[in-house]
């Protein structure tokens, strides 16, 4: 049964309405093994929007949930396959805290795909958004959760800036806080991510769709978030990788190995979690491929620096 809404005094008090809404504009594989996982948990939505029309992620969102009348839209990716007890964990964080806007989760640590790659990049994932519960800064539509009427008031995803899977959901997560929302991280609401990423996919991610406009965004909010993967250790690891790449570049295989040491010392909580679930082939392959994300990542401050002033002068 699902869990009761406070009434007001006198008022039989009403069960929430969750609506889980999946973008399909690609009409991904992964879809079925998706929604058989919404339809089979412990609490299921009261209603499953499968949105296949819009341009992209965000604008398939924004029309799922213009036809719904739910409390909560629970917003999942198609390629997640939420965990048996994701929305009855939402829905009790919702009913215990009435001030609470928005909520989302993490993946776990059992990526689907068995490539080296996708372990290493699902699993950063889940180091980034287990070691970082409670109140946050932003959102993530991953398996993320907003009450519909303050979604609404919000606008929505911005479906004009972000076309194309990218930061809509980051950026959206911004706008509620500046109207005073608050949302919170839980890590205990859990989904398998079903993607596979290749070195290749990691690189233009990290670069395009994610470091160049989330640094464009905090340029044009002026903000110094320290949010998630924003933090000093985020960046000081982000430094030891260039400091690494250029000590290499340089033949300089002393300030390379120290550069390698301060990596390990600061990522080591990461690397530990890639040793353990898979061994040494994986850390070994990790600690390159975080070499990779670390080095677009940091790629993208320029070149959103440099799109940054070109926007300026236009504006």
């Amino acid at each position: 049964m699902p869990a009761s809404t406070p009434g007001s005094e006198g008022t039989p008090a009403r069960p929430l309405i969750l609506a889980a809404i999946v973008p399909a504009t690609d009409d991904p594989p992964t879809l079925a093994r998706a929604r058989t996982a919404l339809e089979t948990g412990s609490r299921r939505p009261d209603q499953l929007i499968v949105q296949r029309e819009g341009t992209g992620p965000a604008a398939a969102r924004n029309r799922a949930a213009a036809g719904s009348e739910a409390d909560v839209l629970v917003f999942v990716d198609s390629d997640v396959e939420v965990h048996g007890d994701a929305l009855e964990l939402i829905e009790r964080r919702f009913n215990a805290d009435p001030g609470l806007v928005a909520l989302f989760g993490a993946y776990d640590d059992s990526p689907a795909d068995p490539g080296l790659p996708s372990q290493y990049r699902n699993l950063l994932h889940h180091h980034v958004h287990t070691g970082a519960p409670g109140d946050a800064e932003t959102f993530w539509a991953g398996l993320g959760a907003i009450r519909r009427e303050r979604f609404e008031e919000a606008g929505g995803f911005d479906a004009d800036r972000y076309p194309q899977p990218s930061i809509e959901d980051i950026e959206l997560g911004m706008r509620l806080r500046r109207r005073g929302a608050r949302i919170a991280l839980d890590p205990r609401i859990r989904g398998r991510h079903l993607k596979r990423w290749t070195p290749l996919s990691i690189a233009r991610t990290d670069f395009a769709r994610r470091g160049v406009p989330w640094t464009r965004l905090l340029l044009q909010e002026g903000s110094g978030s320290t949010a998630l993967n924003l933090g000093w250790r985020r960046r000081a690891s982000a430094a030891a990788s260039a400091a690494l790449l250029a000590s290499l570049v340089a033949r300089r295989p002393r300030l390379a190995a120290g550069a390698l040491a301060a990596n390990l010392v600061l990522d080591r909580h990461l690397y530990a979690l890639l040793l353990r679930r898979g061994g040494p082939k994986l850390l070994l392959a990790g600690v390159s491929l975080h070499q990779l994300h670390q080095l677009c990542a940091t790629a993208s401050v320029p070149a959103a620096v440099v799109l940054h002033a070109i926007d300026g002068r236009r504006g």
